[in-house]
């Protein structure tokens, strides 16, 4: 008899619990539920339009490997459109950026660039910058080019900076400030640089005594 008063005694507190938190209980459920499905959706939907995105660039190197300017230049600003927050929609940009200079169009060029050194994660910052940086170079914007290199955070470009050390000592050749360029392409070599050009450049503005000590 002791048993089964206990064993009603739970009963009756189980009974009581459910009447009182039911309600909260149930709600929980559905709300777990919405999550998960709601995930599941979230999920679902990012990798479609990865899928898409990725698609989209498939053409858009198909049409830029035809030569077809017209057609790479829509689809890459389709993808920048419907893609914009992906890695896909920067390639996109850098693409129109080379589009743009094989038309001659400089500035817009210019301008694509420089949007791209705001947006998308920091090593395609980087990218962009540098090509920037190598059009203005190609612009005679010598001084404006120095100035978006002084701009750059060390701390966050270490594998970009034998890129900038070089494009900083071009920058220099071309002001004929020689002595600066020694420094910034000697810079570029102890960070590792392995343009084939850089060592030529670096013999070609050689100091003058250490011409004249070699020749004799």
């Amino acid at each position: 008899m002791e048993i089964y008063d206990t064993e009603e005694a739970q009963v009756e507190a189980l009974k009581a619990w459910w009447k009182e938190n039911s309600r909260s209980v149930i709600v929980g459920v559905i709300l777990g539920a919405a999550f998960v499905l709601g995930w599941n959706y979230w999920q679902s939907y990012k990798t479609e339009k990865a899928n898409q995105a990725s698609a989209l660039y498939t053409q858009l190197l198909s049409f830029m490997d035809a030569g077809n300017k017209e057609s790479a230049e829509k689809v890459s600003e389709k993808i920048i459109q419907q893609h914009p927050q992906t890695s896909y929609a920067v390639f996109s940009a850098l693409m129109q950026a080379k589009l743009k200079v094989a038309a001659g169009d400089l500035v817009a060029a210019k301008s694509i660039l420089l949007a791209q050194t705001k947006t998308g994660d920091k090593v395609l910052q980087n990218v962009a910058r540098i090509q920037l940086i190598r059009l203005m170079l190609a612009t005679k914007e010598y001084e404006q080019g120095l100035q978006l290199i002084a701009e750059v955070d060390p701390a966050s470009t270490k594998s970009f900076a034998a890129s900038y050390e070089e494009l900083t000592g071009d920058l220099y050749v071309a002001l004929d400030r020689l002595g600066q360029a020694r420094t910034a392409y000697q810079n570029a070599l102890r960070e590792g640089a392995t343009s084939p050009l850089l060592q030529f450049k670096l013999d070609d503005i050689a100091a003058p005594e250490t011409v004249s000590n070699a020749a004799s």
